[in-house]
């Protein structure tokens, strides 16, 4: 409780040791209880013999030649990927932040689209395309190690593009305007001026991508297989089908080494980058010498993420035979007697939208009061320090595999805290468990609003007579408020789209449409892959719409180089 105890010591003045310490609690509690000890509980078991500590498994588990293959797969992928994403995200970063052309706003939220599409929905994207009968299937390479990059890179462009682009957008022209002045090309001030001064925020960038990478759990289990599998399929794997808790607990311990190196990274060069961004946004109107990079961004666009997505909804428009038919979609309210599914797709897509509903709230609610204490500035330097450890004990469920979070969950939620009822057989757990993965969003979004206000601003507020709670509703919730929709937006896309701990906390006869598309992928059925795609292109689109909604609710731009 240390965290709690600092921000309550930040805001005493400002509103009271209550009000704050009970802020700064809520969501502490909640990730606690939903999170921490799920997780920990899991660790347990799964090194525990006779209820002795036993560390055997560890140099037990690490010695198996399958255990380092899917070490190396997972630093492969993420790395791989994440050099794809940088190398496609720095030209886009420059088209959308840099050059000043009509329908800009459009491509910036068109580009949000593909980060937050349901993984699920990606990966049946990648096979229409590279798999058997797609369009590009004479390349060989389905269940490659390319697809799986390309596909991973397919949601992470995004992440630096709006990353690098926030931070290229408000940086110092005038020492690149002075080196052409003395005779340096374009090249060369890029290589020598620009690409410096962007390096806190291409390492962020770098880091968080690298960190979605190595905890993909959809996309490798779909385009991987056992192959290419990752420690998140792994984890799954051993869980699922063979009940191995000592290997998923090591397995679970390598990831969070791994991630907890990548979050303190990216938390260390974030800080850096938002303390750089103090100049006004400069753009110009783009020019000749300006075509290369538009082209690179134009191929990325088209063959990165247009073309997976097109091919998804042509093939889904397509019967088993090859002939153009609404089929597919007919089978989402009446299902065949082969499906696997219970029930129709459409079930499954109502019930995903009312969980999406509870999560959003949960996340929403608590990713605010989480802002508005990470936000503070103390001047004390334990002070600070103790906000950033609150800081990242919310974050934790951005480092864990979500498989791990939903098997925890199944193993401590029977009469939790002495409760009278089993919540393992209600879905109260899957918009706790969605809340939980999409919390960390919400906070990367809303808290640079909030630190970006003067702290003056709130003292003068208060020396001309207005009230603590008068300060937080006039000036830090209307700020919130430009950002709102944006969060409100992830929150639901992610939730929406979720798909790892979902996958344990299911029941059979009411699937998430997430699910429900995997088991439908995974029937031999040629009946049922169609009826994925169907599905797939339904809640692609959900997912897309409520982000373009999320975009035009927005008033504030400067969410770029929140996460």
């Amino acid at each position: 409780m240390r965290a709690v105890t600092a921000v309550t010591a930040v805001a005493r003045r400002p509103l009271g040791a209550l009000a704050w310490a009970l802020a700064a609690a809520v969501p502490l509690v909640f990730v606690g209880i939903f999170f921490l000890w799920p997780v920990v509980a899991l660790v347990a078991t799964g090194l525990t013999s006779g209820g002795q500590l036993d560390l055997g498994g560890i140099t037990e588990v690490l010695g198996l030649e399958r255990s380092w293959r899917v070490l190396g797969n997972t630093l492969t992928q993420a790395s791989l990927a994440t050099l794809v994403a940088v190398l496609l995200g720095v030209p886009a970063a420059f088209v959308l932040y840099r050059l000043e052309f009509r329908g800009r706003g459009v491509l910036r939220a068109l580009l949000t689209v593909p980060f937050v599409l349901p993984a699920v929905v990606v990966g049946v994207a990648f096979t229409a395309l590279y798999g058997p009968g797609g369009a590009l299937h004479w390349l060989g390479l389905d269940r490659s190690l390319t697809v799986v990059v390309l596909a991973l890179a397919f949601f992470n462009v995004t992440v630096v593009a709006r990353t690098v682009g926030g931070y290229w957008a408000q940086l110092d022209t005038r020492q690149g305007q002075a080196a052409r002045t003395l005779g340096a090309g374009p090249v060369r001030v890029f290589c020598t001026v620009t690409l410096p001064a962007l390096a806190p925020a291409l390492a962020s960038a770098g880091a968080l991508v690298f960190l979605f990478c190595a905890t993909s759990f959809g996309v490798v289990l779909i385009l991987g297989g056992r192959e290419f599998a990752n420690i998140e399929t792994e984890i799954y794997r051993l869980t699922v089908q063979f009940l191995d808790l000592r290997s998923a607990a090591v397995l679970s311990l390598v990831q969070f080494a791994i991630v907890a190196l990548a979050l303190a990274v990216s938390a260390l060069l974030r800080s850096r980058n938002e303390r750089a961004q103090a100049v006004r946004d400069e753009v110009r109107a783009p020019r000749r010498g300006d075509t290369p990079v538009l082209l690179v961004f134009g191929a990325t666009v088209l063959l990165l993420h247009a073309l997976p997505v097109g091919a998804l909804v042509w093939r889904s428009l397509h019967a088993v035979g090859g002939g153009f038919s609404f089929e597919n979609y007919r089978a989402l309210v009446f299902p065949p007697p082969s499906s696997p599914l219970h029930g129709s797709v459409f079930d499954s897509a109502a019930l995903s939208f009312g969980i999406a509903c509870v999560a959003t709230v949960i996340a929403v609610t608590l990713g605010m009061l989480v802002s508005l204490i990470v936000s503070r500035r103390p001047r004390s330097q334990g002070l600070r320090r103790g906000i950033a450890i609150y800081d990242a004990a919310v974050m934790l469920p951005l480092g864990i595999s979500a498989v791990t979070l939903g098997f925890g969950l199944l193993l401590t939620m029977h009469r939790p805290l002495g409760l009278g009822f089993d919540l393992r057989t209600s879905v109260v757990l899957i918009p706790i468990a969605q809340a939980l993965v999409a919390l960390p969003l919400v906070v990367r979004t809303l808290t640079p609003v909030l630190r970006a206000i003067d702290p003056r601003t709130r003292e003068a507020a208060m020396m001309l007579g207005a009230s603590p709670f008068r300060v937080l509703r006039t000036i830090d919730f209307a700020l919130l408020g430009r950002s709102a929709g944006l969060a409100l937006g992830f929150a639901f896309a992610v939730s929406l789209g979720e798909f790892g701990a979902t996958a344990f906390l299911v029941r059979p006869d009411a699937q998430t449409l997430p699910v429900a598309i995997a088991a439908l992928v995974g029937s031999p059925d040629p009946a049922s892959y169609g009826a994925a795609l169907a599905a797939s292109v339904v809640l692609g689109g959900l997912a897309a719409g409520i982000m373009l909604m999320a975009e035009r609710w927005r008033v504030d731009g400067g969410v770029g180089g929140s996460w």
